[in-house]
């Protein structure tokens, strides 16, 4: 009896592996996070390919007016600065992977905005909703701080507030406007600042 214990308990651990992977989405528990990092094109595109990443969001958050809309964002009066609130399968990817990630987006050690797009609202900063959030998020940005980046690093690791869903014709838009957005990559030279912090 006691050498078919171990026997039965993988038997019990394969099946609970398996019935996981066979499950519905609507039954897996998901979560989400996040992140600002200039502009929400760039941010949503970078990050709903990921596998595990079940959809990205972009919108506004961090400011002090409700339902804000775009054209109120920019006005750079409300607080607000583009982000993406990503939904992800923890299963699949963890929050320390979509951090980690997500530095290779940005520059952490641009103050005002990302590549050619500047002022608050293109600010960069990680919302955490969580003490295990912070905790990665944290460990994250202690691991890339390491004195190799030129420059010191000003991304925030903020408290998660109120995010706010940016209008529709902001969601997906590189996939559906893919050669506008594919001039506005090319003429903002984000890819290019990225390459010299982060190689290709």
């Amino acid at each position: 009896m006691t050498q078919k214990r171990p026997l039965l308990i993988a038997a019990a651990l394969a099946a609970a592996c398996l019935s996981l992977a066979a499950a519905p989405l609507g039954q897996r528990k998901l979560e989400t996070a996040i992140f600002a990092g200039g502009c929400f094109w760039t941010m949503e595109h970078g990050l709903e390919t990921l596998p595990g990443v079940v959809k990205a969001v972009s919108g506004f958050t961090g400011g002090h007016v409700a339902n804000p809309s775009y054209a109120d964002v920019t006005t750079e009066t409300t607080g607000h600065v583009e982000a993406v609130e990503v939904t992800y399968d923890p299963s699949q990817i963890s929050y320390r992977q979509l951090v980690d990630h997500y530095w290779r987006l940005i520059d952490p050690t641009d103050d005002g905005g990302q590549a050619c797009d500047r002022g608050p609202s293109y600010h960069s900063a990680i919302f955490v909703a969580s003490p295990e959030q912070k905790r990665d998020a944290m460990a994250s940005l202690a691991a890339i701080n390491t004195g190799k980046l030129k420059g010191h690093i000003v991304t925030p690791i903020r408290a998660a507030v109120t995010f706010w869903p940016a209008e529709g014709y902001h969601q997906h838009f590189a996939e559906r406007n893919p050669a506008r957005y594919g001039l506005y990559r090319v003429g903002c030279g984000r890819d290019r600042i990225l390459a010299s912090i982060w190689g290709q």
